[in-house]
Protein backbone atom coordinates (compact mmCIF):
# COMPACT_ATOMS: atom_id res chain seq x y z
CA UNK A 1 0.00 0.00 0.00
CA UNK A 2 1.00 3.47 -0.59
CA UNK A 3 0.38 7.22 0.09
CA UNK A 4 0.23 9.77 -2.43
CA UNK A 5 0.17 13.09 -1.83
CA UNK A 6 -1.48 16.10 -3.91
CA UNK A 7 0.18 19.63 -2.69
CA UNK A 8 -0.94 23.19 -3.57
CA UNK A 9 -4.29 22.14 -4.55
CA UNK A 10 -6.27 24.75 -3.94
CA UNK A 11 -5.45 28.88 -4.53
CA UNK A 12 -5.87 29.78 -2.04
CA UNK A 13 -3.37 27.59 0.23
CA UNK A 14 -0.83 27.96 -2.00
CA UNK A 15 -1.13 31.67 -1.21
CA UNK A 16 -1.21 31.71 2.89
CA UNK A 17 2.20 29.85 2.33
CA UNK A 18 3.52 32.28 -0.40
CA UNK A 19 4.12 29.70 -3.25
CA UNK A 20 3.18 29.60 -6.92
CA UNK A 21 0.13 27.96 -7.94
CA UNK A 22 0.81 24.82 -9.71
CA UNK A 23 0.25 24.19 -13.49
CA UNK A 24 0.01 20.34 -12.81
CA UNK A 25 -0.74 18.45 -10.16
CA UNK A 26 2.64 18.62 -7.71
CA UNK A 27 2.98 14.73 -6.16
CA UNK A 28 4.85 13.38 -3.03
CA UNK A 29 4.93 10.25 -1.67
CA UNK A 30 4.45 9.03 2.26
CA UNK A 31 5.34 5.39 3.65
CA UNK A 32 2.63 2.84 4.60
CA UNK A 33 4.25 3.54 8.30
CA UNK A 34 3.44 6.90 8.02
CA UNK A 35 -0.65 6.00 8.23
CA UNK A 36 -2.38 6.26 11.72
CA UNK A 37 -6.03 4.65 11.80
CA UNK A 38 -8.32 4.53 14.29
CA UNK A 39 -8.55 8.02 15.80
CA UNK A 40 -5.44 6.85 17.96
CA UNK A 41 -3.40 9.38 19.75
CA UNK A 42 -0.73 11.66 17.65
CA UNK A 43 2.42 11.81 19.21
CA UNK A 44 4.35 15.02 18.65
CA UNK A 45 7.64 14.26 17.29
CA UNK A 46 10.98 15.53 19.10
CA UNK A 47 12.24 16.39 15.69
CA UNK A 48 9.97 19.60 14.80
CA UNK A 49 8.97 22.80 16.44
CA UNK A 50 6.90 23.99 13.95
CA UNK A 51 4.24 21.23 13.03
CA UNK A 52 1.44 21.60 10.60
CA UNK A 53 -2.04 20.35 10.12
CA UNK A 54 -3.54 19.91 6.72
CA UNK A 55 -6.92 18.77 6.63
CA UNK A 56 -7.87 16.34 3.17
CA UNK A 57 -10.21 14.74 1.21
CA UNK A 58 -8.58 11.01 0.76
CA UNK A 59 -9.54 8.95 -1.75
CA UNK A 60 -9.42 4.87 -1.75
CA UNK A 61 -8.13 3.05 -4.34
CA UNK A 62 -10.63 -0.37 -5.07
CA UNK A 63 -8.42 -1.98 -8.11
CA UNK A 64 -5.43 -1.63 -9.99
CA UNK A 65 -5.43 0.78 -12.22
CA UNK A 66 -2.88 2.77 -15.23
CA UNK A 67 -3.64 5.08 -17.54
CA UNK A 68 -6.92 5.34 -16.31
CA UNK A 69 -9.07 7.99 -18.54
CA UNK A 70 -10.87 10.64 -16.53
CA UNK A 71 -14.06 9.06 -17.76
CA UNK A 72 -13.60 6.01 -16.00
CA UNK A 73 -12.28 7.18 -12.83
CA UNK A 74 -14.93 6.58 -10.46
CA UNK A 75 -14.84 3.07 -11.32
CA UNK A 76 -11.54 2.73 -9.16
CA UNK A 77 -12.41 4.62 -6.17
CA UNK A 78 -14.30 2.73 -3.20
CA UNK A 79 -14.56 5.08 -0.75
CA UNK A 80 -13.89 9.10 0.27
CA UNK A 81 -12.60 9.45 3.71
CA UNK A 82 -10.10 12.59 5.57
CA UNK A 83 -6.78 12.59 6.32
CA UNK A 84 -4.27 14.71 8.11
CA UNK A 85 -0.98 15.45 6.25
CA UNK A 86 1.48 15.79 9.86
CA UNK A 87 4.03 18.65 8.11
CA UNK A 88 6.82 19.11 9.89
CA UNK A 89 6.89 23.09 8.13
CA UNK A 90 10.35 23.94 9.66
CA UNK A 91 12.08 20.54 8.08
CA UNK A 92 10.11 21.13 5.18
CA UNK A 93 11.17 25.17 4.83
CA UNK A 94 14.84 24.33 5.31
CA UNK A 95 14.69 21.28 2.30
CA UNK A 96 13.14 24.15 -0.27
CA UNK A 97 15.08 26.75 0.55
CA UNK A 98 18.03 24.23 -0.21
CA UNK A 99 15.91 22.71 -3.21
CA UNK A 100 15.90 19.28 -1.47
CA UNK A 101 13.00 17.31 -1.27
CA UNK A 102 10.29 17.19 1.74
CA UNK A 103 10.31 14.11 2.76
CA UNK A 104 11.35 13.41 6.12
CA UNK A 105 9.02 16.93 6.38
CA UNK A 106 6.04 15.10 5.08
CA UNK A 107 6.70 11.08 5.10
CA UNK A 108 7.22 10.60 8.87
CA UNK A 109 6.45 7.93 11.41
CA UNK A 110 2.28 8.53 12.24
CA UNK A 111 2.27 11.43 9.79
CA UNK A 112 -1.15 10.46 7.73
CA UNK A 113 -3.39 10.11 10.05
CA UNK A 114 -6.54 8.63 8.16
CA UNK A 115 -10.35 7.99 8.72
CA UNK A 116 -12.42 5.37 8.11
CA UNK A 117 -13.84 5.60 4.56
CA UNK A 118 -17.70 6.01 3.27
CA UNK A 119 -18.81 4.31 0.55
CA UNK A 120 -18.37 6.04 -3.15
CA UNK A 121 -22.43 5.78 -3.38
CA UNK A 122 -22.61 8.48 -0.83
CA UNK A 123 -20.87 11.04 -3.41
CA UNK A 124 -22.71 11.13 -6.92
CA UNK A 125 -20.20 14.52 -7.56
CA UNK A 126 -16.62 13.88 -6.55
CA UNK A 127 -16.35 17.80 -6.92
CA UNK A 128 -19.61 18.68 -4.63
CA UNK A 129 -17.91 17.25 -1.70
CA UNK A 130 -17.81 19.39 1.90
CA UNK A 131 -15.31 18.68 4.75
CA UNK A 132 -13.97 20.58 7.58
CA UNK A 133 -11.39 20.45 9.95
CA UNK A 134 -11.70 22.04 13.70
CA UNK A 135 -8.83 21.92 16.71
CA UNK A 136 -10.06 22.24 20.07
CA UNK A 137 -13.49 23.16 18.87
CA UNK A 138 -13.32 26.04 16.65
CA UNK A 139 -13.52 25.64 13.17
CA UNK A 140 -9.79 25.89 11.63
CA UNK A 141 -10.41 24.71 8.03
CA UNK A 142 -13.53 24.20 5.86
CA UNK A 143 -12.98 22.72 2.30
CA UNK A 144 -15.26 21.97 -1.09
CA UNK A 145 -14.19 19.96 -3.43
CA UNK A 146 -15.27 22.23 -6.35
CA UNK A 147 -12.58 24.69 -5.23
CA UNK A 148 -9.71 22.13 -5.98
CA UNK A 149 -7.26 23.42 -8.99
CA UNK A 150 -7.09 19.70 -10.23
CA UNK A 151 -10.58 17.67 -10.16
CA UNK A 152 -10.60 13.84 -8.21
CA UNK A 153 -10.78 12.53 -11.75
CA UNK A 154 -8.27 14.84 -12.98
CA UNK A 155 -5.79 13.65 -10.23
CA UNK A 156 -6.71 10.19 -10.80
CA UNK A 157 -6.11 10.15 -14.52
CA UNK A 158 -2.83 12.24 -14.27
CA UNK A 159 -1.18 9.93 -11.46
CA UNK A 160 -1.72 6.85 -13.36
CA UNK A 161 -0.15 8.10 -16.45
CA UNK A 162 3.23 7.47 -14.69
CA UNK A 163 2.24 5.88 -11.12
CA UNK A 164 -0.35 2.28 -11.05
CA UNK A 165 -2.84 2.55 -8.20
CA UNK A 166 -3.25 -0.26 -6.51
CA UNK A 167 -6.23 -1.68 -4.39
CA UNK A 168 -5.97 -0.10 -0.90
CA UNK A 169 -3.49 2.77 -2.32
CA UNK A 170 -4.30 6.29 -0.78
CA UNK A 171 -4.60 9.64 -2.74
CA UNK A 172 -4.55 12.61 -0.43
CA UNK A 173 -6.26 15.55 -2.81
CA UNK A 174 -4.90 18.75 -1.27
CA UNK A 175 -5.87 21.01 1.51
CA UNK A 176 -7.78 24.30 1.67
CA UNK A 177 -7.09 26.92 3.58
CA UNK A 178 -6.28 27.46 7.32
CA UNK A 179 -3.44 25.07 7.76
CA UNK A 180 -1.39 25.88 11.36
CA UNK A 181 0.33 24.64 13.85
CA UNK A 182 -0.58 22.18 16.28
CA UNK A 183 0.42 22.10 20.24
CA UNK A 184 0.94 18.84 22.37
CA UNK A 185 -2.47 18.79 24.10
CA UNK A 186 -4.56 19.88 21.13
CA UNK A 187 -7.52 17.98 19.77
CA UNK A 188 -8.63 17.23 15.93
CA UNK A 189 -11.66 16.51 14.82
CA UNK A 190 -12.45 16.87 11.21
CA UNK A 191 -15.81 15.83 8.97
CA UNK A 192 -17.24 15.53 5.44
CA UNK A 193 -20.70 16.54 4.76
CA UNK A 194 -21.27 16.37 8.82
CA UNK A 195 -20.39 13.63 9.39
CA UNK A 196 -17.28 13.40 12.14
CA UNK A 197 -14.39 10.79 10.97
CA UNK A 198 -11.37 11.91 12.77
CA UNK A 199 -11.63 12.56 16.31
CA UNK A 200 -8.35 12.31 18.07
CA UNK A 201 -5.75 14.12 20.35
CA UNK A 202 -2.07 15.38 19.77
CA UNK A 203 0.18 13.84 23.06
Amino acid sequence: MKVICVGRNYAEHAKELNNAVPDKPLLFFKPDSAVLRENKDFYYPEFTQNLHFECELVIRIGKEGKHIPEAFVRNYIDGIGLGIDMTARDLQDEAKAKGLPWTLAKGFNDSAPVSEFLPLEDFPNLQDIRFRCDINGQIRQQGHSADMIFPVGNLIAYITRFITLKKGDFVFTGTPSGVGPLQIGDHIQASIEGKQLLDFHVR
